[in-house]
């Protein structure tokens, strides 16, 4: 509905929309409107994420634990450190494995937001969000 008013809008609409009494400064990439108390912003989280092989275009070689890739999602992007399971001390392309991924800054997330791992204008990973740890 573009250049029209609307009374209403509902999920998967593309909307504009007027924010009063909200300077420039307080909203920033990424940032969501929801309703209060729907979504709490989150630092932790447990993450099923597929390695991308070479083949797939991702990376050649494997990496350890505290590897800090981008994380996009929505129309965010933020640096994340991973952590593995205790039993898992390297990760190679093309493995599927499930970990704990901890953001420098607190975001809005959901369980089962889809989330992309990329290095440089590398894509070496996709997954999605299982479980939020608020801790």
């Amino acid at each position: 509905m573009f250049r029209k008013s609307l009374d209403f809008a509902v999920s998967g609409d593309n909307v504009g929309v007027l924010l009063k009494n909200i300077k420039k400064e307080e909203v920033g990439r990424g940032d969501i409107l929801a309703t209060i108390n729907t979504i709490k912003p989150c630092k932790n989280f447990k993450c099923k994420v597929y390695i991308l092989s070479y083949k797939d275009g991702g990376r050649k070689n494997g990496f350890a634990s505290n590897y800090k890739p981008q994380f996009f999602f929505r129309t965010s992007n933020i640096t994340g450190s991973l952590i593995f399971p205790s039993e898992v001390s390297f990760v190679m392309p093309g493995d599927s494995i499930d970990l704990n991924v901890l953001f420098q800054k607190a975001v809005p997330l959901t369980v089962g937001l889809k989330i992309i791992l990329r290095e440089g204008n590398l894509t070496i990973g996709a997954g999605v969000i299982t479980e939020l740890l608020f801790n």
